[in-house]
């Protein structure tokens, strides 16, 4: 018998989605467990995060993703059954997110996964499962975002919406190296909140327009290409905005002049693109810092219609999850 733990013959519970619609379009199944490929391991899920972008996915938002089909876009768990060429080990623990997963092929919304090798990420942490589940996507997308901006310790940084997830994560990360870190809200009443999530300051955000005469040495924006040109006037010469979400839901900018970059630098942060060193780097900061967002409501894999319809209804800030366990 070789070092793969043979799977078959278990079944599992899986969220599957015949057609786009309403959250009644989720419905469990028992389905068997799938075996390992030549590179490809199963992953056992043990939490993952609920993101508004999988309702849009859930909706048939997402043109690219073919029903049916398991969504969500991330998870952690540990190495169920490993690959023929897997490097991994039954046991290890692992985070998964993007490279297809939840789109191209089946993702978290399932006890167990078929994740090809080159997006399992082992990581080092030793917390719980569910604590876990709040940091690869948000915080990695935070974390690449930040590191495309270039700063040094003592420079200043706005992030354009701040109360999301991403956000949340961002000023954790962004605090742990050295920066002087501002965000963004459209509420009045979510001022403090950032400001008790450690932001230094929090300003508001009306009409796409920013409250503020300051400016920055780096923005990210989380609202999209309706607030760009704004954000660029919030930029001291020689800074980077870093568009890395679309909040406001459009994906092309209206009227825009280049020329309102002279000086300054504008790019955009992937977090497809996921490099081992970075989250080794990331966990490294977590772990010694003690870095976590809230974590407003935990629900159970059978409450995913539940879960839906908190995450697109409720105003707290944070990551909800969904604990398999």
């Amino acid at each position: 018998m070789s070092k793969r733990k043979r799977l078959e013959n278990i079944n599992m519970r899986a969220v599957v989605i015949d057609k786009p619609g309403d959250a009644s379009v989720m419905n469990i199944v028992e389905r068997p467990i799938p075996d390992a490929t030549k590179h490809q391991s199963v992953m056992k899920i043990h939490a993952f995060g609920v993101h508004r972008y999988e309702v849009l996915t859930r909706e048939g938002g997402s043109p690219s993703v073919k029903f049916p089909r398991v969504i969500g876009v991330e998870a952690v768990g540990e190495i169920a059954q490993v690959s023929e060429d897997s490097k991994l080990k039954v046991g290890q623990k692992v985070i998964t997110m993007m490279g297809g997963f939840g789109r191209e092929v089946d993702g978290s919304y399932q006890e167990y996964a078929l994740v090809d090798d080159a997006n399992l990420y082992p990581v080092s942490y030793e917390g719980d499962w569910v604590t876990l589940a709040q940091y690869p996507e948000n915080f990695y997308t935070a974390f690449g975002a930040i590191k495309s901006l270039n700063l040094k310790p003592g420079q200043t940084l706005l992030l354009r919406g701040g109360t999301s997830a991403v956000g949340l994560s961002a000023i954790q990360l962004a605090k742990v190296m050295g920066l002087q870190v501002t965000a963004t809200t459209r509420r009045e009443n979510m001022l403090q909140p950032l400001l008790d999530n450690g932001a230094d300051d929090a300003i508001l955000d009306v009409d796409n327009k920013l409250k503020t005469d300051k400016n920055y040495d780096g923005i990210i924006d989380m609202v999209g290409t309706v607030s760009l040109s704004n954000s660029i006037a919030h930029l001291n010469q020689g800074g980077t905005v870093s568009l890395i979400g679309l909040l406001a839901g459009e994906w092309t900018v209206d009227n825009f002049n280049p020329f309102t970059l002279a000086g300054k630098y504008l790019t955009c942060f992937d977090s497809t693109d996921v490099h081992q060193e970075w989250v080794d780097e990331m966990f490294e900061m977590i772990s010694k810092n003690n870095l976590q967002i809230p974590i407003p409501r935990v629900f159970k894999l059978d409450q995913i219609r539940e879960a839906h319809d908190y995450v697109m209804k409720s105003r707290d800030m944070g990551q909800v999850i969904i604990d398999n366990d």
